[in-house]
């Protein structure tokens, strides 16, 4: 950037505060501006004895990481050097009236296409901590995905011991196929989706894989010493468990939020989530295993069982010593799940809305619906013949042909309707007495419905798991908000019986909702756009597991969704 193109910026955007100096709030400007050079490129990668080209971020995979201070300004200029559409989404960033640069494709923006170039722009308001960024287009973010590192202002510690290092360990799943074509095939084939190959640590898949022996990650430990590890599930479909032989994980943050210490040997991250954990080198010289595994909650469903392993390798141990194997969980083991849940403490929780003006109730889960193929055998292989979908309150989410965002901004009328409802169109026995003589039963309706909030609504959001198919944990993601997380339990939730959390509550922008239960989250909102709501598995929002919220501007130019920037992609 030119020294004359600085000073006009610097100009303009001081001209622009002293306008609004006496707002009650500041625009979101941000402190320093940080400037990301982003490329989607092709590159070949050799894993599990399978070399093949992948989709990624600058050649790097994961991706390059994104360093900020709380309140910074960050600009990304993403260009695509592939065939393929792409967006970025900012996963957690509360994008506070900057809903244009959020990413999901369809819903703030059309794809960036072949050869064409967008630049996102955001400011960090009131965040810091770990998040993360992903593709949001097909199942792109397979292999597009990265760490978002948001540290305090300067001079203001962390509420926890400052550690000695820090590392950065993303989860993520590896295919031998290609990702893009995977979804084409379950689309097709009105099936499930198949597993991954592989897990990897940071990329890596460790030794009990298939030509894997040296395709190992590795921190080196000082003996003693304590070491922040920012935790990041970026796997497409699955929930994972996690662990460190021999060694206990203080969690002090998750989704970007800091809280309360507690301590667990093992813990369940949820893709889409980020905890924070710290872990002392206290134990003697050698070399132990970090390990990351499945935890699968849905019943019959084909899952990847072979263990990712990376080690945590003591300074002054044998570089051949073989790692100390570190135990996970059985697959199913929602009781550890709950544990960590039951854990979670938001340190400061001094925005909870403790009156509510929009109560809602939504149920989320899998439907099978009615096979109309003239080939039924292969592309009707759902339960009794049927066809997969996925459904919140019981309508399956249609993915318009232009950005939501646009239509709503723009006035353009015929791309979506703002009736979704605000509790189920059928109620049952959600969890034990399901319809589920599938297909007859337990079709969904398709629709591009959103949900309308006034500006300023305090919102209570109860999440019900359903038992249609298969109950299940689904780790439901909110765009543009952090929310508190009141509640929980198992089975049919009853306000009458349901016990709440109202002075400590985490606040997070992912949760998993308890398999065979229910989660009630909390939030104020404050920034107006429309804000893409799904489950996390990528599979469950490909069949429609998912809806938009449409918030309305409020008073002021502070309150009010600016208009789209010059560059925006068309579709």
């Amino acid at each position: 950037m030119t020294k004359s193109t600085c000073l006009f910026v610097w100009l303009s955007l001081f001209s622009f505060c002293a306008s609004h100096a006496l707002a009650s709030h500041h625009w979101p400007v941000g402190g320093a501006t940080r400037f990301y050079d982003f490329k989607v490129q092709t590159t070949r990668v050799t894993k599990i004895c399978n070399t093949k080209d992948i989709i990624t971020i600058n050649g790097m995979y994961p991706g390059p990481v994104v360093y900020a201070e709380e309140g910074d300004r960050v600009i990304v200029k993403v260009t695509n050097e592939t065939p393929h559409n792409a967006t970025i989404h900012w996963h957690g960033v509360r994008q506070m009236l900057s809903c244009w640069s959020d990413g999901p494709a369809y819903i703030t923006q059309c794809p960036i296409q072949a050869g064409q170039t967008f630049t996102y722009e955001f400011t960090l308001v009131e965040q810091k901590g770990t998040l993360l960024w992903h593709a949001h287009v097909s199942w792109l973010r397979g292999t597009v995905f990265g760490a978002i590192v948001i540290y305090p202002k300067t001079g203001v510690p962390y509420p926890f011991p400052y550690p000695y290092e820090e590392h950065i360990l993303v989860l993520s799943e590896y295919w031998k196929k290609d990702v893009l074509q995977l979804e084409q095939q379950l689309l097709a084939s009105g099936g499930g989706a198949p597993p991954s190959d592989a897990f990897l640590i940071n990329g890596h898949p460790g030794p009990l894989y298939n030509c894997s022996a040296n395709d190992i990650y590795k921190i080196d430990i000082v003996p003693g010493k304590t070491y922040l590890l920012r935790l990041i599930n970026a796997a497409l479909n699955m929930e994972l468990f996690f662990s460190i032989s021999n060694h206990m994980l203080t969690i002090v943050e998750a989704d970007g939020d800091y809280t309360k210490p507690f301590t667990v040997d093992q813990l369940m991250i949820a893709p889409g989530q980020t905890i924070n954990v710290l872990v002392t080198a206290d134990q003697p010289i050698g070399k132990y295993d970090i390990a990351v595994g499945p935890y699968m909650s849905a019943r019959n469903v084909p899952f990847q069982n072979i263990t990712a392993v990376a080690h945590f390798q003591y300074l002054g141990a044998s570089p051949t010593a073989l790692g100390l194997p570190a135990p996970l969980p059985i697959f199913n083991d929602n009781l550890t799940v709950k544990r960590g849940l039951d854990g979670l403490r938001s340190l400061n929780a001094s925005k909870l809305p403790l009156d509510i003006d929009e109560n809602l109730f939504f149920t989320i889960g899998l439907n099978i619906e009615q096979c109309h193929s003239n080939n039924p055998n292969k592309s009707c292989q759902a339960p009794n013949g049927g066809v997969f979908a996925a459904s919140t309150n019981n309508i399956t989410f249609a993915t318009p042909k232009v950005s939501l965002l646009q239509a709503y901004y723009y006035s353009l009328h015929g791309h979506y309707s703002e009736d979704f409802p605000g509790v189920p169109m059928r109620v049952y026995d959600f969890v034990n007495g399901a319809p589920n003589n599938s297909p007859n039963d337990t079709g969904s309706v398709f629709g591009t419905k959103t949900k309308v909030l006034e500006y300023g609504t305090r919102v209570q959001l109860i999440m019900q798991d359903t038992g249609t198919v298969t109950t299940e944990n689904h780790p439901m993601h909110l765009h543009g908000y952090s929310f508190y997380v009141v509640g929980y339990g198992n089975g049919n939730y009853n306000p009458l019986t349901a016990k709440f959390n109202l002075v400590d509550p985490p606040h997070v922008n992912t949760i998993g909702v308890p398999v065979g239960g229910w989660a009630a989250i909390r939030f104020v909102a404050d920034n107006p756009g429309v804000w893409f709501m799904h489950c996390h598995l990528d599979v469950h929002m490909t069949w429609g597991l998912s809806m938009a919220f449409i918030v309305k501007n409020g008073k002021g130019v502070l309150e009010t969704l600016p208009h789209p920037p010059a560059d925006m992609p068309k579709c």
